[in-house]
């Protein structure tokens, strides 16, 4: 009997910029899962711009969570995104309780060697108690040094075994045993690739990339929502990164024809329809 992929997405949702779930929900939908959102927060562009206005969903995420239960809701996966609060963590926990699915964690919690100023101590401890959930992890390497509590390597530049033995630890953590680690600039390079390191039941593969352009908000959204929907869909993760990394290259190639400014995001819309 056929049945459709069912994925509930915590993650917030921000009117401008092409980030979180304005971007994974189109591109997950596009890789023919069905969506269903749980909102952390309400932006109305995202942190990157000078202005922005933001309301927190934290008190209501309980009462959205139990109308799904209420209503005899399953889903085959659950992926988590930014969180606004420890207590959002918390929450989170409870719901992948109540659902029984896939776990995947995207722990969006800084970059370039900063934890995000939104985030606390308290939610970066909560972050990896959450790991023993996970059946795919996505952190960038700013990520899998918080989660291991372990600095940030100098420059951002590490080395093959390095991002091994970074990603052997975070797989121990977890219950799936699969990590990857994105946007890692390799130490044996010249610094124009970009390195995703897969750890996958004890197996590892890379993935390179050529580096185009600068920093681009929402990259690591939609890596994480191509990469996520395709291992779902049964592609194995190696697979499922390299189609994740060509797909980004494309929309940041892209992004510089139109000399999009930084904090608008990547054009993903020109390629949704590629995706298979």
């Amino acid at each position: 009997m056929l049945k459709q992929k069912r994925l509930a997405l915590i993650n917030d949702v921000t009117g401008f910029g092409r980030c979180s779930v304005t971007v994974e929900l189109p591109i997950i939908s596009a890789l023919k899962i069905q969506v269903c959102p749980l909102p952390t927060a309400i932006l109305s562009v995202h942190t990157g711009f000078k202005n922005y206005f933001m309301d927190d969903f934290t008190d209501r995420m309980n009462f959205y969570a139990d109308s799904w239960q209420k209503n005899s809701l399953t889903f085959d996966a659950v992926a988590t995104g930014f969180f606004g609060s420890a207590a959002q963590i918390e929450i989170v926990r409870r719901v992948i309780k109540t659902f029984p699915a896939a776990v995947i964690i995207d722990p969006v919690m800084g970059d370039h060697g900063k934890i995000y100023r939104t985030y606390t101590r308290e939610m970066c401890r909560r972050m990896r108690e959450l790991l023993e959930f996970a059946d795919l992890v996505t952190p960038n390497l700013t990520e899998a040094c918080e989660l291991l509590g372990v600095p940030y390597p100098e420059g951002g530049v590490v080395s093959d075994s390095e991002l091994a033995t970074m990603a052997a630890n975070i797989a121990a953590k977890t219950r799936g045993g699969r990590v990857i680690i994105t946007g890692a600039t390799l130490a044996a390079g010249d610094g124009s690739d970009i390195t995703n390191f897969i750890f996958d039941g004890g197996q590892v593969s890379v993935v390179t990339s050529r580096r185009l352009g600068g920093d681009r908000s929402g990259t690591g959204d939609v890596f994480f929502a191509v990469a996520a929907a395709s291992w779902l869909n049964g592609e194995t993760l190696t697979a499922a990164t390299r189609k994740a990394a060509d797909f980004v290259a494309k929309c940041i190639a892209h992004a510089e024809q139109l000399n999009l400014p930084w904090n608008w995001g990547l054009p993903f819309e020109e390629f949704l329809t590629d995706l298979r």
